[in-house]
């Protein structure tokens, strides 16, 4: 299992995070999203290295941005 964290922007309220939680829990290879709104992070478990295009392309399709991943 991989663990990645990516810098968010645009996160503000349950809502947010139920949105980005369903969108991105829903790549292949995926097994656990989390959301951080206080830190604007997402937390993102996954089978192997993730494709962080693919997720960029589902965040911003959702109406965030991902900035980068977060140091």
């Amino acid at each position: 299992m991989t663990t990645t964290t990516y810098a968010v922007s645009g996160m503000s309220c349950a809502h947010c995070e139920a949105t980005l939680t369903e969108a991105i829990g829903a790549l292949d290879g995926v097994t656990e999203v989390g959301v951080d709104l206080a830190a604007g992070q997402v937390t993102v478990t996954s089978a192997g290295e993730p494709d962080d295009a693919l997720i960029t392309e589902v965040v911003d399709e959702a109406g965030y941005e991902l900035t980068g991943r977060a140091a």
